[in-house]
């Protein structure tokens, strides 16, 4: 198949409330010629994005279960390959990925899957970029970050909301962090309108620049961090851990099939078949089997862990674990409790971590909404948590009002907005927050005070 017939996509990506759903939404709606299918990746339990697009109904399919970049990487390929089945019915792919993604991930997708690779051309990443709180993610967070590093085309949007000296002073620092994306700037009388040939038809994404900020954007992206090598004697071991990062850590211990010869590498590729698994963590105590599956530890109780391990026969072993061994303080002792350290050692790109304090919380109730309550309490919570809340978004329903109310926000600054009468859909207040260190207690209670008696 020549690049000529193989199906343009694009990757749409930008930080938390940055318009990706609003800018989608006028690429749907542009008379442009080109028939659409989305696929779009949301971050929290609750899916509304989904019904935040229009005019797209079924060719949209939606994956809330994770980060696209990550845990439903293949749930991307499936839907591709099952929309090859419908190819007479669309023109073009638009994934919209969550705001917390990284897009490397996604790009990597068309690349290194062979599959992919001859049927769809990555036409581009197009990153959206709040020009009001762009300045208050792009530090503390990678993905933000990243997003802007891999973009072929940055939109700087709600441009409204800044004066034209902190625009300029915005683009010139995007364009310190990506010097060869094209920068578009938002109508900034309404936001996310840019001509549609900036975005579409782009021409393909630079694969040369992806390259060149990450040297191993081409390598398989392992769920685990770290191989070390042991030359072992037959008798009992002992893994000694100390708290770390995350409550559990998965890892394998197998023979090697090469011997002390055998190449990280090649172990590397074994240890991945079996990181898929599903398993129960084994609590410390218990004692672990060489052998070619994946073993998860819990590590939740403090102090030393120890898990014990037998190893029958002496000889050459790899140890995969899933974060690197300084995290939790990994020791490997001996029968005679000695510690053994790894003949060979490599560590492994993880792709991406996500900040194990952002988080995602979705509220859900059928029963109506007091308008005034909820006004009263969103506003208190905006004082309190506005600059921890990234992201919030969702439909509300209110007692004696008609019309299903979409709410969006970012921050502190939030916008309703009425999507019609609610006809056949099921009357239900549906919200999700998005963001760092946040008190979910505090919104979850204050929430369901906010119900219609």
């Amino acid at each position: 198949m020549t690049d000529h017939d193989k199906i343009p996509v694009t990757v749409l990506t930008g930080f938390l409330g940055s318009g990706k759903t609003t800018l989608l939404n006028r690429i749907l709606t542009e008379n442009h010629g080109q028939r659409i299918a989305v696929i779009e990746n949301e971050f929290g339990e609750i899916g509304v994005d989904q019904e935040l697009v229009i005019n797209a109904e079924e060719e949209i399919f939606e994956m809330n279960n994770g980060c696209i970049c990550c845990t439903v990487r293949g749930d991307l390929i499936r839907i591709l390959g099952s929309l090859m089945k419908r190819r007479d019915r669309f023109d073009r792919i638009i994934v919209e990925t969550t705001g917390m993604a990284n897009p490397g991930p996604v790009a990597q997708t068309f690349f290194v899957d062979d599959d992919m690779r001859e049927q769809f051309a990555l036409d581009g990443i197009v990153t959206m970029v709040d020009a009001r709180h762009f300045a208050l993610h792009v530090d503390a967070n990678e993905e933000a970050r990243e997003q802007v590093a891999f973009a072929d085309v940055i939109v700087l949007n709600k441009t409204d909301l800044v004066t034209a000296e902190q625009l300029d002073a915005l683009e010139r620092r995007v364009r310190a962090m990506n010097a060869l994306a094209r920068i578009v700037r938002a109508d900034p009388l309404e936001r996310a309108r840019i001509p549609m040939e900036s975005v579409l038809g782009i021409g393909g994404f630079d694969l040369a620049r992806a390259l060149e900020h990450k040297p191993t954007f081409l390598e398989p992206e392992y769920p685990f961090e770290w191989v070390g090598l042991f030359g072992l004697e037959a008798g009992p071991h002992e893994l000694v851990l100390e708290n770390g990062p995350d409550p559990a850590m998965g890892l394998a211990l197998f023979k090697a099939v090469g011997g002390a010869d055998e190449a990280a590498r090649d172990a590397a590729e074994r240890a991945f078949q079996w990181f898929s698994d599903d398993v129960a963590p084994i609590p410390p105590g218990q004692r672990i089997v060489p052998a070619s599956v994946l073993v998860e530890l819990d590590l939740r109780d403090a102090g030393t862990k120890r898990f014990g391990c037998d190893i029958a026969e002496r000889g050459d072993y790899w140890l995969a674990t899933e974060h690197l061994p300084e995290e939790f303080a990994l020791r490997l002792l001996d029968p005679r409790g000695r510690s053994v350290t790894a003949q060979r050692e490599q560590a492994f790109d993880p792709g991406h971590t996500h900040d194990d304090e952002i988080s995602s919380l979705s509220l859900e109730a059928e029963q109506p909404l007091d308008p005034k309550k909820f006004s009263d309490w969103l506003g208190r919570e905006l004082q309190v948590q506005g600059a921890s809340i990234y992201r919030m978004k969702g439909f509300l329903n209110f007692k004696g009002v008609a019309d299903r109310i979409v709410i969006q926000g970012v921050h502190m600054l939030t916008d309703n907005t009425s999507l019609g009468p609610w006809g056949h859909r099921p009357r239900r207040t549906q919200i999700v927050f998005i963001g760092r260190k946040l008190d979910t207690e505090a919104l979850s209670s204050g929430f369901y005070t906010c119900l219609a008696e």
